[in-house]
């Protein structure tokens, strides 16, 4: 899917897209028969370091056998919630770029393993801290040059701002596949740190699209900030392409950027905010009726598309019928 999609996109005079990924992960504590837990192993914060960071033996050996592997490593840190880390690798060409994510993975869960930990990239392993995401940086390219640096907001190109426009249209179809688990969902809850507002910034953190700040134009790039590590890649990434080249073709402009802090809007301002799926469920549907751009060039067939939707049916139907622990809490008595 991945490949067609990148053929489709050379049918259309661009020659790359660029990636880089930030995949979120939590370490948890393994219990005396070596099986994960849900006790995480510090206390830790959004960058802090050891002592209080006690995965910094753990993250550092990781960062060596990436390095060894080829990985181009840029950033190592504690991430927002307790027993939450981050490790950065240099942006690359998509489809080598999804490689190295399911080689990550694999690096990360090996290592911590051997430290006595367990790594899980599941999107909210636990109630009432920030969930993992992963954050996805596009850029497409031509003639040796980034297509998406230019002169409008933020030194986006025109090209750039309809590739956000397609992103934004397509978002709920996009979260089935950016975002493929029930779990996903405990993660994009408003008023959180997750990004769930459609909307592109390059000065809050907020939006789900935001304009990083860069040192050089040709770093020039925009980040999609609601998928999560949970995605497969290679789909998630077809599928952004897909609706971004779909903006491009069809000149989508996504409106104004929004510079406000979208946490602090108040009712009135938020209810004009497209927001994306909130659950499983209404990804899904929204698939089911949004699903021709992923078909242009043959990229995605609509029997693929089905044999997903009626897959990822099974987990939402499965979650639906089984009883909660918080339905005892609230109802058992």
């Amino acid at each position: 899917n991945l490949k067609r999609a990148l053929r489709h996109m050379e049918e259309l005079g661009f020659k790359s897209f660029n990636l880089g990924p930030e995949p979120e992960f939590f370490l948890f504590k393994l219990d005396e028969n070596g099986d994960p837990t849900l006790e995480v192993n510090d206390k830790g914060g959004y960058f802090d370091l050891a002592p209080t960071d006690l995965a910094d033996n753990t993250r550092r050996e990781i960062v060596n056998v990436l390095t060894k592997m080829g990985f181009e490593v840029e950033a190592s840190h504690h991430e927002v919630a307790v027993g939450q880390h981050e490790i950065d690798f240099k942006y690359d060409e998509v489809l080598r770029a999804c490689d190295k994510i399911q080689i990550f993975k694999l690096v990360v869960k090996t290592i911590a393993r051997k430290h006595g930990l367990y790594a899980t990239f599941m999107a909210k392993p636990k109630f009432g801290i920030a969930g993992s995401g992963m954050h996805c940086n596009m850029s497409l390219s031509k003639d040796g040059k980034n297509i998406f640096q230019g002169d409008k907001y933020a030194g986006l190109s025109e090209t750039a701002l309809y590739y956000i426009g397609g992103i934004i249209k397509h978002a709920k179809a996009l979260n089935a596949f950016t975002n493929p688990s029930t779990n996903s969902y405990k993660r994009l809850v408003p008023g959180f740190e997750a990004p769930v507002l459609l909307a592109y910034s390059a000065s809050n953190r907020s939006a789900s699209i935001r304009i990083p700040a860069v040192t050089s134009p040709k770093a020039i790039r925009i980040e999609a900030r609601f998928p999560d590590p949970m995605a497969n890649p290679y789909l998630a990434f077809a599928a952004l392409l897909m609706a971004g080249l779909d903006g491009v073709v069809n000149k989508i402009h996504p409106g104004d950027a929004m510079d406000k802090n979208l946490y602090d809007l108040p009712p009135e301002e938020l209810k004009d905010i497209p927001a994306v799926a909130s659950s499983l469920e209404e990804a899904l549907n929204s698939l089911e009726k949004d699903y021709e751009f992923l078909t242009q060039g043959g990229v995605f067939t609509k029997d693929f598309i089905e044999a997903f939707i009626n897959i990822k049916r099974k987990e939402v139907e499965r979650l639906n019928m089984t009883p909660h622990p918080v339905e005892f809490e609230m109802y058992y008595a």
